[in-house]
């Protein structure tokens, strides 16, 4: 007999990766994941974005550049601090760098999450047109369920 996986935390999902970004959307994410999964064993991933030494170009992509290898670290160790303060007992972190939508993805077949929680940003439509949102290519590109949070609901 198998159990069909439901939002309510009483069958189906026990490993629940939620994606923490510290932006209000992550928190809300965060606190559903909480409540509606206490069975559940949670793990709090945050990827610290190495893109952010890329520079945006005129035609709405990136232009790569060097990674400053000191800003890197300075950024995952002030985002590492800050995921600890997040986490609560009986929840594991993971802390990456790299692509986010990648990140979480990889992040969550290696640990054999049934199930990601990710918070939404409202974006503009420009921006949502060139770049999409981390949510959205995250629910596209992952084979095992994700629920999307928007903070305010």
């Amino acid at each position: 007999m198998t159990h069909s996986p439901d939002l309510h935390g009483t069958t189906g999902f026990q490993r629940v990766l939620v994606g923490v970004d510290f932006s209000a959307s992550s928190a809300a994410a965060l606190a559903l994941a909480r409540a509606r999964f206490p069975g559940a064993t949670r793990r709090l991933v945050h990827v610290t974005d190495a893109r952010v030494t890329a520079a945006p170009d005129l035609m709405g992509g990136v232009t790569p550049a060097l990674p400053d290898p000191t800003l890197l670290h300075t950024l995952e160790s002030a985002d590492g601090q800050r995921l600890t303060r997040e986490v609560q007992p009986g929840e594991e972190q993971e802390l990456m760098v790299g692509d986010p939508v990648t990140g979480l993805l990889d992040a969550a077949r290696a640990w054999g999450a049934d199930l990601i929680v990710v918070g939404t940003h409202a974006q503009g439509a420009i921006e949502h047109f060139f770049v999409g949102s981390t949510a959205e290519k995250i629910v596209a590109r992952s084979p095992i369920p994700v629920l999307t949070v928007r903070a305010g609901q």
